[in-house]
C-alpha cells in the first residue's frame, strides 16, 4: 500500500469525476493503456500527500462507441448500458492502481457482487479514512441522472471538501478555447452565474446540488502532468465554482 506522507492542502478528502472520453487519450473508442497509466500517477501522487480521494467514473468511451447501434433503444435501457460501461472502466482503473501498489476498492451502484462491491456509505467512508481510493461505478444506480450528478451526491455523501471534474480542457472558458481563440477561462465563477450563463461545468441537476450544499466544484484538465496536485494544493489551476 502507498505510505502517504501528509502535508498542508486545500483540500482533505477530495471526489475526482473522471469522464469515460478522458480515458480514450488519443484513440477514438476504448481504454488508452498510457493515458489511464497517467491519469492513475497523478491520483497516486495526491494520495501520496494524506489526501483521501474518491473517483466516480463515466462510460462514454465504451458505451457512445457503439451509441449508433442504439439508436432508437428505450432511454432507461440504453442508462442501464452506460453504467455496465462505467463498470468496465472502474474495474480498469483499479487493475492500473494495483500495478502501481494504490490500494483501491470498486463500489457499484448495481449489485454485480462477483465483480465489485455494492455501494454502501459507511464502508466507503472507513476506505476513505484508511487512505483507500474508493471509485465509485454504475453512476446512482437510476435512470435519467448523469455521472456528473452521481459524482455530486457521492461526494456530499462522503463529506468530501471538493468536487473536482477532469476534463481535456484547463478549465471553465468564456466560450469554446478549440474555436474561438479569445476565449478566456474563468479563475473563479459563482455557481448562479455558471447556471445563468449557461456554461458547460457540470449539467445543471450536478450543479444545483452542489450550489444548494455548497460544494465548491473545480474543473481542470487530467491531461495536463501534476494538475490535479495544483488543484489540492490550492495553486492557480483550472477553474473554482462556489458559492
Amino acid at each position: 500500500m502507498l505510505v502517504a506522507t501528509p502535508v498542508t492542502t486545500a483540500y482533505k478528502r477530495i471526489m475526482l469525476k473522471i469522464s469515460g472520453e478522458a480515458l480514450m487519450g488519443e484513440d477514438s473508442y476504448g481504454i488508452n493503456r498510457a493515458t489511464i497509466e497517467r491519469i492513475v500517477a497523478e491520483i497516486a501522487e495526491v494520495v501520496g500527500l494524506g489526501v483521501e480521494v474518491g473517483v466516480v467514473i463515466g462510460g462514454g468511451n465504451i458505451f457512445r462507441g457503439v451509441a449508433l447501434g442504439a439508436a432508437g433503444m428505450d432511454r432507461a435501457t440504453a442508462d442501464y448500458m452506460g453504467m455496465l460501461a462505467t463498470v468496465m472502466n472502474a474495474l480498469a482503473l483499479q487493475d492500473a492502481m494495483r500495478r502501481v501498489k494504490l490500494v483501491s476498492r470498486v463500489q457499484s451502484a448495481l449489485n454485480i457482487e462477483q465483480v465489485a462491491e455494492p455501494y454502501i456509505r459507511g464502508k466507503a467512508m472507513r476506505y476513505l479514512e484508511e487512505g483507500r481510493v474508493v471509485i465509485f461505478a454504475a453512476g446512482t444506480g437510476n435512470p435519467f441522472f448523469t455521472t456528473d450528478t452521481a459524482a455530486a451526491l457521492r461526494g456530499m455523501e462522503m463529506n468530501v471538501d471538493v468536487v473536482i471534474k477532469a476534463t481535456k480542457v484547463d478549465g471553465v472558458y468564456t466560450d469554446d478555447p478549440k474555436t474561438n481563440p479569445n476565449a478566456t477561462r474563468y479563475k473563479r465563477l459563482s455557481f448562479d452565474e455558471a447556471i445563468e450563463k449557461k456554461l458547460k461545468v457540470m449539467d445543471a441537476t450536478a450543479l444545483t446540488l452542489c450550489r444548494d450544499q455548497k460544494l465548491p466544484i473545480s474543473v481542470f484538465n487530467i491531461l495536463k502532468p501534476r494538475a490535479l496536485k495544483r488543484v489540492v494544493m490550492g495553486e492557480d489551476e483550472g477553474t473554482l465554482v462556489h458559492c
